[in-house]
C-alpha cells in the first residue's frame, strides 16, 4: 500500500517522500533575478521543513523577458556560481532541488510599454490587456534554446533538474491554447502541430544536459475555456507523447484561476477556484493511469486523509504545495510527526499579491 511518506524516484533522482514544493513566485530576488539572503533563509526554511523537493520560483530564460519584479534569472552563465550556495545549503538540509523555467509572455503587468512582449500571435491578454508580439519562426527558435541553455546553467549549479512552466496562462501554456494560437505555420493549427515548441524544448533541454538530468512539466489539465482553450482531450494527448519522449514528472495543475486586480493599487487576486481538497485530482487520476511518467498533483492539496486515499486509489505518485508551505515551511515535517494536523493555510488567496507572495497570517504577525 503506497504511503505518503514512501520513496519515490523521478528519472534517476529518488525523493525521501511524495511531498513537493510547487513553484511559488516570492518576490524576493534582487532587480536583476540573483538571488540574496533573503532568498537563502527562505529556502533554508523549506529545506529544513520536510519537503522531498523544492521547485523553485520561477526563473526567466531570456534577459529582455521578466513577467514579474525580483524573479529568479537564469538567461546568462552568471548564475551558475550564484545559485550553486543554494544548491549546496538545500542539499545539506535534506532537500533537493529543481529551477522552473518560463518565458512570460502577454500575462503580465511588469514594465509592459518597455519591452517586446512576445506571443504566439497577436492576441490581445484579456487579463492584462497586453497585445504582444507575434513571434517570428526566428524568435521561436531563440526561446527553444534559451530553455536549453538555462537548463544547462540549472544543471551546472547543481540543480536536481528542472521544471518546464507551460501551464497558467505563461507563453508556452499560449501555444497549446488555439484562443492564443492562432498561427498556420508547422507552430499553429493541429492540437500537435500547438504542442510543437513543447517537444523542441524539452529535447533541446535535453541535448544540452545529461541523459540522466531530470526534466519535469507544469501543465494546466485544461484552460477551462471551453474549445477555445487547451482542452482536457489535448493535456492528456499531449502528456502520452512527453512520456513516450522520456519526460521524468508532470505537475498537473489548472487555469487560469485568478482574476487581475480590479484596480492598480489592488495587489490581492482572488482565488475563483473552491477549496475543496485536490481538485484538479480528476484530471490527474486519468492521466496518471495513462502515462508511466510520475504525475504530480498541484491544488488544493489540504487533507493527508484525502491524498493517501488517491494513493490508494489512482497511479498519482505525488502531491505538491505552494500556499501551505507559504504558511508553514515545515508543514511536512509536522505531517510526518501527526498526519492528522490540520494545515494553518484556509485558501483564502490572500498570500498572492503584486508584490510577491507571502502568507497574510505570517505578515499580520510581523506587523
Amino acid at each position: 500500500m503506497k504511503e505518503l511518506f514512501d520513496t519515490i524516484r523521478l528519472g534517476n533522482l529518488e525523493l525521501k517522500n511524495r511531498c513537493i514544493r510547487a513553484a511559488t513566485w516570492e518576490g524576493i530576488a534582487d532587480e536583476t533575478g540573483h538571488i540574496n539572503d533573503k532568498v537563502m533563509d527562505l529556502y533554508r526554511d523549506l529545506a529544513k521543513g520536510g519537503a522531498s523537493a523544492i521547485i523553485t520560483g520561477y526563473a526567466f530564460v531570456l534577459k529582455d523577458e521578466q513577467p514579474n519584479p525580483k524573479m529568479f534569472g537564469a538567461y546568462d552563465d552568471t548564475f551558475v556560481d550564484t545559485y550553486k550556495p543554494l544548491t549546496d545549503m538545500v542539499h545539506d538540509n535534506g532537500s533537493k532541488i529543481f529551477l522552473q523555467l518560463v518565458y512570460g509572455g502577454s500575462f503580465t503587468w511588469f514594465e509592459t510599454e518597455n519591452r517586446e512582449i512576445w506571443g504566439p500571435s497577436a492576441v490581445t491578454n484579456k487579463i492584462s490587456g497586453v497585445t504582444p508580439k507575434e513571434m517570428t519562426p526566428l524568435d521561436i527558435q531563440t526561446l527553444i534554446e534559451a530553455f536549453g541553455d538555462a537548463a544547462r546553467r540549472a544543471m551546472d549549479s547543481g540543480f536536481d533538474g528542472v521544471e518546464i512552466h507551460a501551464g497558467h496562462g505563461y507563453l508556452l501554456n499560449q501555444f497549446l491554447s488555439p484562443f492564443f494560437n492562432q498561427r498556420e505555420d508547422v507552430f499553429g493549427g493541429s492540437s500537435e502541430k500547438r504542442a510543437r515548441v513543447i517537444f523542441d524544448v524539452f529535447e533541446n533541454i535535453r541535448k544540452k544536459t545529461t541523459p540522466d538530468f531530470p526534466v519535469l512539466i507544469k501543465l494546466n489539465c485544461s484552460d477551462f475555456m471551453g474549445t477555445k482553450g487547451f482542452t482536457f482531450e489535448e493535456c492528456l494527448a499531449l502528456c502520452k507523447k512527453l512520456d513516450a519522449m522520456g519526460i521524468d514528472g508532470i505537475e498537473i495543475s489548472g487555469g487560469p484561476v485568478f482574476r487581475a486586480p480590479k484596480t492598480e493599487k489592488e495587489t490581492t487576486y482572488e482565488v475563483t477556484l473552491s477549496a475543496k481538497d485536490s481538485y484538479f485530482s480528476d484530471y490527474a487520476r486519468v492521466i496518471a493511469e495513462a502515462v508511466d511518467t510520475p504525475v504530480i498533483l498541484v491544488g488544493g492539496n489540504r487533507s493527508t486523509a484525502t491524498m493517501e486515499q488517491l494513493l490508494a486509489d489512482t497511479d498519482i505518485a505525488a502531491f505538491s504545495f505552494s500556499r501551505p508551505l507559504l504558511c508553514e515551511p515545515d508543514l511536512i515535517n509536522k505531517w510526518q510527526a501527526d498526519k492528522t494536523v490540520k494545515p494553518r493555510c484556509t485558501s483564502c488567496g490572500q498570500c498572492f499579491t503584486l508584490d510577491g507572495n507571502s502568507c497574510i497570517q505570517n505578515r499580520e504577525k510581523a506587523a
